[in-house]
């Protein structure tokens, strides 16, 4: 069956992983944004993901998503925030059923590890086959090493 890449970007960081998946696995790709969008800028965004997270908030979707009938493997691709995944994935599982598909995360963060994200993951994709998370590094050799150790 196919597979699909799902992420989301502010700073283009994780957009170029994902893309970079794409190359090397030739899954469908979808860039998950919020139906309003982020303040542009760093120190402008952080505040309204801290109030997303102490208020639970679950952003609004742009995007609709293709059949996932058809995928048994999603990628999910993200920015660690706060150690965490942002909000807009909680809104993802709240509209999509991933049950008994295999998910891949994948992160892009300046310091956190790919371990302190993956309970939020697990929880969101309780119903799925969670594999260990890839934090990317600007290693395109390690990134390499993942994907082909999942096939």
């Amino acid at each position: 069956m196919a597979k699909l890449i799902i992420y989301f970007s502010l700073s283009g960081n994780t957009k170029r992983v994902a893309q970079k998946i794409q190359a090397l696995t030739g899954a469908d790709i979808v860039n998950l944004e919020p139906k309003t969008p982020y303040p542009e800028g760093y120190s402008n965004y952080v505040p309204v993901a801290q109030n997303e997270f102490e208020q639970q908030i679950h952003p609004e979707i742009k995007a609709t998503l293709p059949d996932l009938n058809k995928y048994d493997t999603i990628y999910l691709g993200y920015p660690t925030w706060n150690g965490r995944v942002p909000m807009i994935f909680y809104s993802l599982f709240d509209k999509y059923d991933f049950s008994n598909k295999t998910i891949v995360p994948f992160t892009t963060t300046a310091g956190s590890s790919v371990n302190e994200s993956m309970p939020y993951v697990q929880e969101l994709a309780a119903t799925s086959k969670v594999t260990d998370g890839f934090r990317y590094n600007n290693n395109d050799t390690q990134l390499k090493e993942f994907i082909e150790q999942l096939d």
